[in-house]
Order: structure tokens, then C-alpha cells, then sequence
């Protein structure tokens, strides 16, 4: 079964074109409420939220859709998705519901759903709800309905789950970190993070005010924090999008460092502990550099789908700990079921305090292959893979690359994009080869 509304990462969309709209999420809603009742006699989901204005009305929505199914409701306000899914958990939900378009613009929004164990769920549940959203509604009686009420403190349950994934024999004292929230859902609970376990902390990116999340700051946008490091002569520099499950991380010298340098440094830093990593998952966007160094340590390498949830899947099968994406999505199952930013540059900081060390100097073995990513915007209805002048020049750049670079063209699964990504020992190469690709796209 081919699903209809489901992407990569839940549903997400521009607010006020479906099915971005009030009436479908409360179908939505319903739906999924009528999915769960059928191995629970009464539900309970967890909402949660990140800062775009368009989360107030998308969150009465899902009230009145679920209420209306008999499933009972409880409110978190804005905070992290993966905060949402630790909640889910830890307060025995049936279901954790994330409003957010994560790293999106504000225009923007989407639902995304975690299972009760705060995981990822499977395209089989996926496949449930949009076949109820075929069916005709089922209202509950009076009696029936379900009932809302709001969390206390849900920020700071969070808050102590994060702080308690960082050693307690280390501290953060004397280190000064510049904290970039991208006036999205972690603007209040990343701060506090890192000055509870003694930084001395520079926020930027923490003044939502429904507009502006993800605008010129934040993960997607790391030159912020980059000028910010310098400006405050920080030690670190740390950036999380919009819902907070990715990370970028800056030096006190302004190097940004991405995801697929930090899932190395996370692997070296067990491996120095004598922690067994048998393998480790990234994906068909990891740097081949990162690939070669995780081989010469004993590391298994296994590629998966671009996606935090294929990650998750291909750990899962492997029963694995480790995994991530060059965008900062990383993956410690030991410390949470999903991917988190404010725990992953815990885990990074952990590293460099125990050893000591800079990142430049935990990450010395690896030396990053230049790679070209270009974003490719689709005409309305354009059929990108019946391209014939594509399918040509495709066979001719891999041809040039031969075995010292890797092309790889996907879409992407939440925009009306195609993501051409070239890698070669040689920048230039890279560049040209990938503009060659995307020219051909266009045409």
C-alpha cells in the first residue's frame, strides 16, 4: 500500500494547503485515535509543540480530533520532539504527537507520532491511520469522549532526563558555550541544559515569536552561531533546529563540525573507554572519509536510506547503538530511543572534557572528502526521473568519478526537491560535477 500522506517524517506541509489544514488534522486526529482504540479501551496521547504561530490552531485540532475519538489528551506546550518522546515513555502514554516542520520555515507545519516505547512507528501503522481516514468518522457519545488537561513542568522533566545522560563525575564549569536554539522549541530548556551542569552560557536564537524559527539561525543556519562564538570567545558553539533533534557544533576557533564528524567522534570516544561498537549505521549521504576511518578502527559500516528513521531501522536490525546523518541527526540508543540534539552535544562535550582534548584534536584521523550538495526546486508535475539527458549524464559522471567519489540524486521526502550530492577527493571536480547534474534537472 503506497501511502498518501505519510513522508519520511510523519505529515508536513505549507499551513492552510492540505493537508496542512484545521479540518484534516482533526480527521487525522480521529483517525489515529480510532487506531489506537482498537488495542486500548482508553488512549491517552502526549502533544507537543515547537514555536510556529500555526501550533495553537494545528493543537486545538488534534484535540478536538482525538477527544472526539474517546482518547485522552495531555498538552506539554512548546518543547524539543525529542523531549516528547521521553515523555511518551516515561509517563506511559499510548501515543506522542509532535507539531512541528522541524527545520522548515515558519510557513510551515506537520504532525509526526511516536510509539508508546518513544520510538519511530512503522509504515504498517502508517498505513492503518490513512486506511481510517477512508473510513467514515465514529464519534464518540457524550460519555465517551475524551478528556485534556496540561503537564506541569514538562520542560523540566526533560530538562533532567537530558542532564542525567551526561557522567557524573564530569562538569561543564569553566567552559563557556554559545547556545543556539533557532527560536524554536528548545529556546528555554537548551540554556538551561548546559548552565545546570555548570557552563557558563551565551544564548542566541531563543527569542521565538512564532515568525521566526529557523530564520537566519539555528542548525540550518550555523554562521550565526559561528560569528557568536568568536564575538563571545566561547569554547564551544552549540545549534539545534527547529524541534531540536539535530545538532551542529562550532570550535572556539569557528570550525563547524556536522554530523557525520561527531558519529565518528561518539564511536572514538567508547572505543577509548573499551566499549565494544561493533558497528555503527550512517547513510547514503555519510562522507566517505568517515566510512574509512570507522573500517580502520574494526568499525562495521552499514548505509541506510536518507532519514533518522531508516537509521533507527538498520540499528535496530543490527542491534546496534550507534548511528547518524552528516544534518546532525545522531543516534545513542543507550541514551534515548531517538535522535537529540541536547544529547548529543552532551555526549561530544563528555568526550572532549574527559580526554581533555579539542574537537580538532579528537578528530585528527578524519579528514572529510569535499562533497556538493545542491538543492534542485521541481516544477509542478515535473517527472525528474524520466529525464533522458539525465539518465545520460548520470552514467557519464560516475563514469568520471570511478571508484575515488560517490554520486548519489534523491528526493527529498518533505520538499518538492531533488538532492544532488557529488563527493571527490577533488572540491573542484565535486562542484563541477554536481552542477552538471542539477543543470540537466532544470533543463
Amino acid at each position: 500500500m503506497t501511502r498518501t500522506y505519510f513522508g519520511t517524517d510523519g505529515i508536513r506541509g505549507t499551513v492552510g494547503q492540505a493537508p496542512i489544514t484545521p479540518d484534516f488534522v482533526l480527521r487525522l486526529a480521529h483517525a489515529v485515535g480510532r487506531v489506537l482504540r482498537k488495542a486500548e479501551a482508553r488512549p491517552t496521547v502526549l502533544i507537543g509543540k515547537d514555536t510556529r504561530i500555526s501550533g495553537y490552531m494545528l493543537e486545538s485540532a488534534l484535540e478536538s480530533g482525538f477527544n472526539s475519538a474517546g482518547v485522552d489528551v495531555v498538552l506539554l506546550g512548546p518543547l524539543p520532539t525529542p523531549g516528547v518522546a521521553y515523555l511518551t515513555r516515561a509517563q506511559r502514554a499510548s501515543l506522542g504527537v509532535v507539531i512541528s516542520a522541524s527545520h522548515n520555515p515558519f510557513a510551515d507545519n506537520g504532525i509526526k507520532f511516536f510509539s508508546a516505547q518513544g520510538s519511530k512507528l512503522p509504515d504498517a501503522w502508517e498505513h492503518d491511520v490513512e486506511a481510517a481516514l477512508d473510513e467514515a468518522p465514529v464519534w464518540a457519545d457524550s460519555a465517551s469522549l475524551g478528556k485534556t488537561r496540561r503537564l506541569d513542568d514538562a520542560a523540566g522533566r526533560y530538562i533532567e532526563f537530558c542532564k542525567s545522560t551526561f557522567a557524573n563525575d564530569l562538569t561543564l564549569k569553566g567552559i563557556k558555550i554559545v547556545v543556539d536554539a533557532a527560536h524554536g522549541a528548545a529556546y528555554q530548556v537548551a540554556p538551561k541544559v548546559f548552565h545546570e551542569l555548570g557552563a557558563e552560557v551565551v544564548a542566541i536564537g531563543c527569542a521565538p515569536d512564532g515568525l521566526n524559527i529557523n530564520h537566519q539561525v539555528g542548525a540550518t543556519h550555523p554562521q550565526a552561531l559561528i560569528e557568536a562564538v568568536k564575538t563571545a570567545r566561547a569554547d564551544f558553539g552549540v545549534a539545534l533546529d527547529g524541534d531540536a533533534d539535530r545538532l551542529q557544533l562550532v570550535d572556539a576557533g569557528g570550525r563547524l563540525y556536522n554530523g557525520d564528524e561527531l558519529l565518528y567522534l561518539l564511536v572514538d570516544e567508547r572505543l577509548g573507554r573499551d566499549e565494544p561498537v561493533p558497528g555503527v549505521v550512517g547513510t547514503l549521504m555519510t562522507n566517505m572519509a568517515v566510512e574509512l576511518a570507522l573500517r580502520a578502527r574494526g568499525v562495521q559500516f552499514v548505509r541506510a536510506k536518507v532519514g533518522d528513521r531508516y537509521v533507527l531501522e538498520e540499528l535496530e536490525r543490527h542491534n546496534w547503538l550507534l548511528g547518524g546523518e552528516g544534518s546532525g541527526h545522531l543516534l545513542a540508543l543507550d541514551k534515548h530511543t531517538t535522535g537529540d540534539g541536547l544529547i548529543s552535544a552532551l555526549q561530544v562535550l563528555q568526550a572532549c572534557v574527559r580526554s581533555g582534548k579539542s574537537l580538532a584534536e579528537l578528530l585528527v584521523d578524519v579528514r572529510l572528502f569535499p562533497q556538493t550538495l545542491i538543492n534542485v526546486r521541481l516544477k509542478p508535475g515535473q517527472d525528474w526521473q524520466a529525464n533522458a539527458r539525465l539518465a545520460s549524464e548520470t552514467q557519464a559522471v560516475q563514469a568520471e568519478l570511478g571508484l575515488a567519489g560517490r554520486l548519489l540524486i534523491r528526493a527529498s521526502g518533505t520538499e518538492p526537491l531533488v538532492r544532488v550530492m557529488v563527493e571527490a577527493r577533488d572540491a573542484a571536480q565535486a562542484q563541477a560535477c554536481a552542477q552538471r547534474i542539477a543543470n540537466t534537472i532544470c533543463a
